[in-house]
């Protein structure tokens, strides 16, 4: 598959492949890809967040934190 990328976006690829972190322009799009990935992830999460706040699903901050610390083995 073959695209034409507009000047603008290859030279900000060329860049990036000038840096030395990348070899490939394949793994430039693919790290931009990834962190895209990332923050619709993140996103998704604090939507989800907001939703149960506005649904009136809370707790009390000790709560949560004792909850929390048990969870994942926080001291």
């Amino acid at each position: 598959m073959t695209y034409q990328l507009p000047p603008e976006i290859d030279q900000r690829i060329q860049s990036q492949l000038a840096l030395g972190i990348y070899s490939t322009p394949a793994e430039v799009l693919t790290s931009a890809l990834d962190a895209l990935d990332q923050r619709n992830e993140e996103r998704r999460a604090i939507q989800e967040g907001i939703d149960a706040w506005r649904a009136g699903d809370t707790q009390e901050l000790d709560d949560f934190d004792a909850e929390f610390r048990a969870k994942n083995g926080v001291q």
